[in-house]
């Protein structure tokens, strides 16, 4: 049986870390309302830009490779994983991992090329570990003090395009995770280059000043960059829901094993109160 000081200084150490998943549970609601906004705006003008390219794509006509046709080839695939830098956030790491590591075991069977592109410190580490000779390099997660800026996702996108250029890779695709809830966010492949238009919807037609294929041309890494920026957005409101659920169901775990380990306490504390007054009572009878 646990003696009483271990007890105590069990109940002690739990409250403790209640405290700190009750405080980044408040931290990361505050976050998530914001994190959250950004990311719904974010989306039409990500959708929209899809659907003008997608409008102007029709009379386009490229020479050579594109980032809207490709190269003609897929024999390398560029895998741009998104996770963050910080655990402690439920399954929303293990989630983008496991997806990428699907498609990843998927293509190397089939007898294609894969390079790895780590946004985020955790996918580094775990890919580090898994596939090391994959890995063509890695950026810290974006966002600091002052938030995520589109400045950093044009510099992903830039990074992107001239690996494309420097003929790295024939296929983009881009891991990460989609916000649905906080207690809902979805691990989610989305293609970059080729870009995959939308065949199946009528496209809106748009009047232009300028030529369309130079339009065109100047629109496509705008949209990388829009549609990294979006994805972006969507991770960083879904790393933090997911925190902010975790750490609630810590919390409130944390609570349950208080009460568990008050109640042991007690019946110990009580128990050796019982225990000493047969003592005193057997020892007042002998004599």
């Amino acid at each position: 049986m646990a003696s009483l000081k271990s007890l105590k200084n069990r109940i002690k150490t739990v409250r403790s870390t209640q405290k700190i998943t009750k405080a980044m549970k408040m931290v990361a609601a505050s976050k998530l309302k914001r994190a959250r906004e950004c990311a719904i705006a974010a989306r039409p003008y990500a959708e929209q830009m899809l659907e003008m390219i997608t409008s102007l794509s029709g009379s386009y006509r490229a020479m050579g490779k594109s980032l809207l046709t490709g190269n003609g080839r897929s024999n390398t695939h560029l895998l741009l994983i998104c996770t963050a830098d910080r655990g402690l956030c439920g399954a929303f790491n293990s989630g983008i991992i496991r997806l990428a590591k699907q498609h990843i075991n998927t293509l190397t069977s089939s007898g294609h090329a894969v390079k790895l592109v780590c946004i985020g410190q955790k996918g580094y580490e775990y890919f580090k570990r898994t596939y090391p000779k994959l890995i063509l390099t890695h950026r810290p997660g974006p966002g600091g003090k002052h938030g995520l800026s589109f400045r950093e996702a044009e510099k992903i996108a830039e990074m992107v395009i001239d690996l494309f250029n420097d003929d790295q890779f024939d296929v983009c695709n881009l891991y990460y995770s989609q916000f649905k809830s906080a207690i809902s966010q979805v691990p989610t492949a989305q293609q970059l280059i080729p870009l995959p238009l939308k065949t199946n919807a009528e496209p809106e037609h748009y009047e232009t000043e300028s030529a369309e294929g130079e339009l065109i041309e100047r629109l496509l890494p705008r949209n990388i960059a829009a549609q990294v920026f979006s994805t972006l957005l969507e991770n960083s409101a879904s790393e933090q829901g997911a925190r902010m659920t975790a750490m609630d169901n810590a919390t409130r775990n944390s609570g349950e094993m208080i009460d568990k380990l008050n109640l042991l306490y007690n019946r110990t504390r009580q128990a050796h109160i019982t225990k000493e007054l047969i003592e005193i009572i057997s020892g007042a009878e002998a004599v």
